[in-house]
């Protein structure tokens, strides 16, 4: 009886030993707070992020729906703190030199590329995407990277990278695992979520130029910041306004289109532009580090 599931939360299950785990930490703190017996929690499960951080967010979540059905019953709420993405104000307007570029690639070397997240530069790459990019500026959850692309201290270019999206059929036929191993895998695949040319810089090949000078970064850049590689990059091309060109020139890999159906969506009919799904392998053996299975 003791791995009988009680519950499953966000694909785990929790079991009558986690219970008994978690009704432990809560009678042994009686007066510890709920962040603390959801960090205690995630410390006796090991639950953390690649990174090494505890999951104590989702932990919490967890524990919130374990006493929703009856099963626990936390200590008072102490305080509410406050929702950082509530009413969150847009990117400040930073002025930038707007003179236009109209030369060869040779003329702006040498080109800089540089990693903005966590630095005093993010502040411009949010603006910068904000004022010029056709989607704007959404903040990112989860694991992501921003960068600028700079020739003599004058900002060209910006590309943001996340977390990949759960389920992209083409995508996860092109990698051939299953859900299980999706599950356990995807963070080792990043997602270009924004790729901009500032609108008065017209350099032929400069796009394709600083897709090949990332990706050759962004591996590493990674591990640096989150404590794991990167192995598969993709990107969705909104084929209503884009062909793709940089990313063919770049050689990346066509591998079929999305439902157009977005991720919550509960219907089977489209409710947005299909985009097209183009991935390039970081790894010789990325189908074999992301599937083991194989």
């Amino acid at each position: 009886m003791g791995m009988e599931v009680i519950t499953t939360f966000r694909s785990r299950s929790v079991t009558e030993t986690d219970m008994a785990t978690v009704r432990n930490v809560i009678a042994t703190h009686p007066n510890g707070s709920r962040r603390f017996i959801s960090q205690e929690i995630c410390r006796k499960w090991n639950w953390v992020q690649p990174n090494g951080t505890l999951k104590d967010l989702v932990c919490r979540s967890l524990l919130l729906h374990l006493e929703s059905i009856g099963q626990i019953q936390l200590p008072p709420r102490r305080y509410l703190p406050p929702n950082p993405l509530a009413n969150r104000k847009p990117p400040a307007k930073l002025a930038v030199d707007q003179t236009p570029v109209q030369c060869s690639l040779h003329e702006l070397l040498p080109i800089c590329l540089k990693q903005v997240r966590r630095t005093p530069s993010e502040k411009l790459f949010n603006s910068l995407i904000h004022q010029y990019h056709y989607l704007g500026y959404t903040q990112p959850v989860g694991e992501h990277l921003k960068y600028i692309v700079f020739s003599n201290n004058r900002p060209l270019a910006c590309l943001s990278w996340s977390s990949a999206p759960w389920y992209i059929a083409s995508r996860d036929r092109f990698i051939g695992w299953s859900p299980e191993t999706r599950q356990s895998n995807l963070h080792l695949i990043s997602n270009n979520t924004r790729f901009l040319i500032l609108p008065w810089i017209q350099v032929p090949h400069l796009a394709s130029h600083v897709l090949a000078l990332n990706r050759r970064h962004i591996s590493q850049d990674w591990q640096d910041l989150y404590n794991h590689r990167i192995y598969l990059l993709e990107s969705f091309i909104d084929t209503q306004r884009f062909i793709g060109s940089c990313y063919k020139a770049d050689n990346w890999l066509y591998v079929g289109h999305t439902t157009g159906r977005g991720k919550l969506s509960k219907s089977r009919k489209p409710n947005r532009s299909k985009k097209a799904v183009y991935v390039y392998p970081l790894n010789p053996n990325f189908r074999k580090i992301l599937n083991p299975e194989v």
